[in-house]
């Protein structure tokens, strides 16, 4: 059989940027200038933040790129680059400077890999230098839905049930490049009788997610905090249903074994490229989400937790080994065995830990949020001055172990229109280097 798909997605991972699933999705530029805080998995924060003065809508400048470039999308296009179509999925609607260029030595390398044609000459890919250790995972859950207030006060305070559903969608990956490998893509070097091996694990699940939860608001007693009707203690619980669809589990190893010349072996002691594949259309299972959030005159805290006790149990899975006997050869067609019937699994995701802070003064704003989740600790921060009709933002990020900048301003072309432009650093690109992105929203204030 040809190259299936899923293994094009699986080496594409392989060398996309960590975390690449869960990065620079924001629509609102002012959060984005202000270090991302606006992406807390706080339910409660959401419900604060449905009471502000303004929502926004993205300028999509980044989709000039992506589409332009439609046929790196294309598996049957002689321009399909896996690579750079991960890359541009990680951030599809900001303009990313330079993103449309790279190394070519890391395109080729994958490429060459996926359609059998790898040179024996290592050197040819001079400059693809990847992590020894590579990490990108991420859970993509929007929920659509309403809260109905079945109790409501005169001071704004109210009890309501959720409803709402949305689609589930998580990856990982993690991989293992040997040292060897990684020291000759770097130098040029090629290194004589040598083994390489190149080991990576994917999982993926698409399900339903039906939501049943509760909304609260309870107002402050007399003579605490300002009165405004932001102000008060937020409480938030979802119980998620999770319906399974479709489960991947991609296995798949790579042996380069070098010879007295250094070069690729013509007659490698092993199969060079092995793939175990497990697959299911059945599960279920459930998640909990909780957040509270607490506004005080110009003070906002808050701390949620996503995913509580998650799990999807799927069953019905069946595996298939596929191999490749030559990376050299330019024959693509894999030996495929029959699928057979393998155990039921369970599947558990981190749990997404979430804190922020904001102060709110009239001239000016802070806001800072620290997580501890998918990809390990993280930090957004931010500050805000407004100057009449113009307002400049400052912050940094820090995700999987790296610090970005950011920045922006927004200008305010009527009472009730703003136009809000921010710039950032991302490392959303295979070569993991800081690249400059461009973001811009269209806020829309409510005036009283």
């Amino acid at each position: 059989m040809r190259v299936p798909i899923f293994v094009v997605v699986c080496l594409a991972l392989l060398a996309a940027p960590e975390r690449a699933l869960a990065q620079n999705w924001s629509f609102d530029a002012r959060d984005i200038a202000l270090g991302g805080v606006g992406g807390t998995g706080n339910l409660a924060s959401k419900m604060i933040d449905e009471q502000r003065d303004y929502w926004s809508i993205v300028l999509p400048f980044g989709l000039i790129q992506v589409l332009g470039d439609s046929n790196k999308f294309d598996p049957n296009s002689p321009q399909f680059d896996p690579v750079r179509a991960i890359e541009y999925a990680a951030s599809p609607f900001h303009y990313v400077v330079g993103r449309s260029t790279g190394n070519s030595g890391e395109t080729l390398f994958i490429s060459d890999i996926r359609n059998a044609t790898l040179s024996r000459d290592l050197s040819r890919y001079s400059g693809f230098s990847p992590a020894n250790q590579l990490l990108a995972e991420g859970l993509v859950s929007p929920n659509f839905g309403g809260t109905i207030k079945v109790h409501k006060n005169g001071s704004g305070g109210f009890h309501g049930i959720y409803i709402g559903a949305g689609p589930y969608l998580s990856m990982h990956t993690s991989a293992t490049i040997d040292q060897g490998l990684t020291n000759v893509l770097a130098t040029g070097v090629n290194v004589r009788n040598a083994q390489f091996p190149i080991v990576d694990s994917t999982e993926g699940q698409l399900a339903l997610a039906v939501t049943g939860g509760y909304r609260g608001r309870f107002g402050w007693p007399a003579g605490v905090g300002s009165g405004s009707n932001r102000e008060g203690l937020y409480v938030a619980v979802n119980y998620n249903y999770l319906r399974g669809f479709r489960y991947e589990n991609i296995d798949m190893t790579i042996r380069l074994d070098t010879d007295n010349a250094g070069l690729i072996t013509l007659a490698p002691s092993t199969t060079p490229l092995v793939i175990s594949r497990r697959e299911a259309t059945s599960g279920s299972g459930s998640a909990i989400d909780l957040g509270v959030g607490a506004v005080i005159d110009r003070w906002e805290v808050g701390f949620g937790a996503k995913g509580l006790g998650n799990r999807i149990d799927w069953n019905g899975l069946k595996q298939t080994r596929y191999s490749l006997a030559s990376l050299l050869s330019g024959n693509t067609n894999f030996t495929e065995t029959t699928a057979v019937s393998v155990a039921d699994t369970r599947v558990e995701l981190p749990v997404d830990y979430r804190g922020n802070l904001a102060y709110r003064a009239d001239q000016w704003s802070a806001a800072a949020e620290v997580g501890q989740g998918f990809g390990g600790a993280s930090f957004h921060g931010g500050f805000e001055q407004r100057f009449g009709r113009v307002e400049l933002r400052g912050g940094a990020r820090y995700t999987v172990s790296k610090w970005n900048p950011t920045g922006g301003v927004g200008f305010d072309l009527s009472p009730r229109i703003s136009l809000d432009v921010a710039a950032y650093g991302t490392n959303a690109n295979i070569e993991r280097k800081r690249q400059l992105a461009l973001a811009a929203s269209v806020r829309f204030n409510h005036v009283k």
